[in-house]
């Protein structure tokens, strides 16, 4: 393994975007002119809320927050997770744990120059110096390494690995923590549920603690007795392993040594508590409760307070370490309403311990506390930082915060991309899981007094970031409430999910919408019934996922969240699995997964509204024949097993045809669930497989499905009070001109404007947030309850005219031939589960299916403001 030193040089290059909108659909007879490559500072047109730059260094997110940091930018790589400052103060290590290269860059933060970075196999959040600076320690992940350098004037050398274990065994170091005699290094093991510790001098295995009994640790390999239930996946997804059942596995995340009490506090991610370990004994003295998802830690110097960050919560406990009491809990929300979203993941203090320093990763803030007296301490405000801050420190001298910022500086499009018929350098190609560069923002602070006078502002700025407020008026009888539970004429909402798909891939070429002809790879002949929903109804061309891929899109899709630990654990599954030692963290596998007030079911089943899903969050059986079973509580009783979930060897016709057998179900019982889950996911493809639909069939299979399903509901009993909401889980698998997460997404109904344009910014949640006014049910989170509901897209007089499919001009049958181009990479894919195959290739393997196999596919268009100027001596 190499470990190379790169110079660290960076190339800012922000590009603007063209929008056009209009109130009316053209007809099919109408025509527009395909968007020309537009100039960087072309404005929006006016009334449109297009993502992108706003004045004054703003930026306008696709998830309708916005970005106003206010401290100085430094560009770094893929997710930066976390960040360890020198003991002297001039030097800040920050550790990358993307899905794309894992490394450590080191950054002066006094002229706030990258100095140096070092690439490294495979990495997770432990980072630490020792005590006296001359050594920086790093965890190995899944290599089962911790790698240790010696660092001398911001440069790292003398690269070694400290082995942990043998490296086919499953463990996972995450956080680290050395003693302060620099002998000894402790390292959390995510996932074999121990703690580490090492002898720093060598010598022998590390000894563990375990902190679960041996039985819920699992081993990976081919004897995983949940193969049939979940699919290995050849290049992102590992088995579901034995911790799938697992309710109660710990999962240690962070630890830090006790010198005054001799004693190891970790801790545990999935159990809302703190394991402490005396380190004379090694044995358990006990767990200190906190709340949901424990991650950092902050002791005090005299070691008479714990500071835990509570993820899930929004809140930090305040706990004393003579009795492990909580002593006080700070609450790091935006607002009153108790909403969970806030997502504080790390703590710093400054060198006098009397502020605190909140990183609220899905806020993009900074909480400030004065915490002087623990126990009695009062909030001083915010400030707003970058997208997605994961690690927040202060320099030794208190002069400056250090933010790294997971997801850095903004989304946009990316118009000096790829074009078709155009080739490009390979280091050019963009996917969206490895998208976003982070950050590293380093803010001044001043005396005591000016810094307080100074919150006021930042406070200011960070609430003005929030959504813009939904109107309180709205036209008499407009059928969406402005409140839950007001009372509406829609009684049913159908809610259908479909996969990963970008508005320009489907969408591009229709007239009337801010679509690029030239990206549409699945136009009108293909999918009719997806261009005739949007001209017949309400055409969305300003609609986003919050998702990047589908491991955290189905979880926004169904939660309005998707919590630290899918946001962490994903880039590894995805981008890191040679080993197989990453599962997929979604769809109901792991309790560690959830957000704190669930899902869409729980929210439902709270406010009495009845619900089905037909294949989300389920699992299919092992053939065709064998009933769906499902690991969520809140959905057994409420899911079909006849219908199959995401399996690209069955067709959406035959889930379209099983829902509607249930809709005739319905009628003749004269009722049906008020919220209705439907997962169509055949628009996700199977590449060029041999003998398996080409991607053009698969996707006018989907649309057929489509089309036929909202047919038969425009024609039932229920249509008049009926409201069909369709959304993809993300939008990874393709190219879009104005940002990597504009989607398709559809609202259909008789209150629908019908054939008309709404060009308002809209997400997921702001069509999970209209759904919950309808149904009357609560908001999840703080997104759906501060989005944008869809009040736009609707009108009080109601159109009961029917819906007829259509039927593609294309082949349903077509197979994909022995030569298609991708032919061998198809074939080593696993499209059993959605996202397992590699999806930048897949998308290549795609374009050339339908656009010929010699015409090279643009690379996503996707957004990214950071170039590297240099060919990096890249690993891989």
């Amino acid at each position: 393994m190499r470990f190379p030193v790169i110079p660290a040089l960076f190339v800012f290059a922000l590009v603007g975007c063209t929008t056009q909108t209009a109130s009316r659909l053209p007809s099919p007879s109408e025509s527009v002119a395909s968007s020309p490559a537009a100039p960087a500072a072309e404005p929006a047109p006016e009334g449109a809320n297009w993502p992108g730059p706003r004045p004054g260094g703003k930026m306008r997110l696709p998830n309708q927050w916005t970005l106003d940091p206010a401290g100085k930018q430094i560009a770094l790589g893929d997710f930066p997770v976390n960040m360890a400052v020198h003991p002297a103060g001039r030097f800040a290590a920050v550790l990358h744990s993307g899905d794309s290269q894992h490394e450590v860059v080191v950054v002066d933060v006094r002229s706030g120059k990258l100095v140096s970075r070092v690439h490294l196999d495979e990495s997770f959040y432990g980072l630490a110096f020792s005590p006296d600076g001359k050594h920086l320690y790093a965890s190995g992940a899944g290599r089962e390494v911790i790698y240790a350098f010696t660092f001398e004037n911001g440069f790292l050398a003398a690269p070694s690995e400290l082995k942990l274990r043998a490296a086919d065994e499953r463990g996972v170091p995450a956080g680290i923590a050395v003693t302060p005699d620099g002998k000894r290094l402790y390292a959390a093991n995510l996932f074999k549920h121990t703690v580490s510790e090492l002898n720093l001098a060598g010598g022998g295995t590390p000894p563990e603690f375990r902190l679960a009994p041996a039985e819920l640790t699992a081993t990976h390999g081919t004897n995983d007795p949940w193969r049939d239930l979940d699919d290995e996946s050849v290049t992102k997804r590992a088995r579901a392993l034995l911790d799938l059942v697992n309710r109660d596995a710990p999962y240690p995340y962070a630890c830090v040594v006790d010198p005054v009490h001799n004693r190891l506090l970790i801790s545990l991610w999935g159990q809302a508590a703190v394991e402490v370990i005396d380190l004379t004994t090694r044995r358990s003295l006990g767990r200190w409760a906190t709340q949901e998802h424990p991650n950092e830690m902050l002791l005090t110097r005299s070691a008479r307070h714990l500071f835990v960050a509570n993820a899930n919560r929004n809140t930090v406990s305040i706990l004393e370490t003579e009795t492990g009491r909580t002593i006080e809990t700070l609450t790091a929300e935006l607002g009153p309403e108790g909403l969970p979203g806030s997502t504080p993941n790390s703590l710093a203090l400054t060198p006098d311990e009397s502020l605190l320093f909140i990183a609220n990763a899905n806020i993009n803030a900074v909480a400030v506390f004065d915490v002087h007296q623990p126990g009695h301490s009062q909030s001083l405000g915010f400030i707003p930082v970058g997208w997605y801050p994961t690690s927040v420190r202060v320099t030794p001298d208190g002069k400056r915060l250090l933010v790294a910022n997971g997801k850095g500086a903004g989304s946009r499009a990316n118009r000096n991309g790829p074009q078709p018929g155009r080739d490009v350098p390979e280091a050019l190609s963009e996917y969206i899981g490895s998208l976003f560069k982070g950050t590293l923002e380093i803010i001044d602070l001043p005396d005591r007094e000016s810094f307080e006078k100074q919150l006021k502002d930042y406070t200011a700025r960070t609430y003005r970031c929030r959504p813009p407020s939904a109107p309180t008026r709205l036209e008499a009888g407009h059928p969406i409430p402005v409140k839950p539970g007001t009372g509406s004429p829609i009684k049913y909402c159908v809610y259908i999910i479909k996969e990963n798909r970008t508005y320009d891939q489907i969408l591009g070429d229709l007239p009337g919408g801010n679509g690029d002809p030239s990206l549409c790879l699945f136009p009108e002949k293909v999918t009719p019934n997806h261009h005739q929903l949007a001209r017949d109804f309400v055409l969305l061309d300003n609609f986003y996922v919050e998702s990047e891929v589908s491991a955290d899109g189905h979880e926004w899709t169904m939660a309005a969240y998707a919590s630290d630990y899918v946001e962490k654990i994903w880039p590894l599954s995805y981008g890191h699995n040679q080993g197989r030692k990453y599962v997929y963290p979604s769809e109901g596998r792991f309790k560690i997964a959830e957000p704190a007030n669930g899902y869409l079911w729980d929210s439902a089943k709270k406010a009495g509204v009845t619900y089905r899903s037909y294949g989300e969050f389920v699992n299919n059986g092992k053939t065709t024949n064998d009933p769906a079973t499902t690991l969520i509580a809140a959905l057994k009783g409420h899911f079909d097993p006849e219908f199959r979930s995401f399996d690209m060897d069955y067709p959406d016709q035959s889930r379209a045809d099983r829902y509607l057998s249930e809709l005739k179900r319905f009628e003749r019982e004269g009722d049906m669930p008020r919220l209705q889950i439907l997962r169509l996911p055949n628009d996700h493809t199977s590449g060029t497989s041999a003998g398996k639909p080409t991607p053009t069939a698969f996707i006018a299979d989907n649309d057929l499905a489509f089309g036929r399903v909202i047919e038969a509901l425009s024609h039932s009993k229920f249509w008049a009070q009926t409201a069909v909401f369709v959304v993809e889980d993300d939008a990874q698998s393709g190219a879009d001109h104005v940002d990597a997460h504009r989607t398709i997404a559809y609202a259909i109904s008789p209150y629908t404007r019908h054939a008309k344009v709404d060009s308002t910014l809209y997400s997921t949640c702001s069509m999970l947030r209209t759904m919950e006014l309808i149904l009357g049910m609560q908001p999840m989170s703080q997104f759906d309850a501060a989005a944008m509901p869809m009040f736009a897209s609707f009108s009080a007089t109601p159109d009961l005219t029917p819906y007829t499919a259509l039927t593609p001009a294309v082949d349903l049958n077509e197979r994909n031939p022995k030569n298609a181009w991708g032919q061998d990479l198809s074939a080593a894919m696993n499209f059993k589960k959605e996202d397992a195959a590699d999806d930048l290739l897949l998308n290549e393997i795609v374009w050339r299916s339908v656009r010929g196999a010699h015409s090279p596919a643009p690379a996503p268009i996707h957004a990214a403001f950071v170039r590297r100027a240099a060919k990096e001596d890249d690993d891989d």
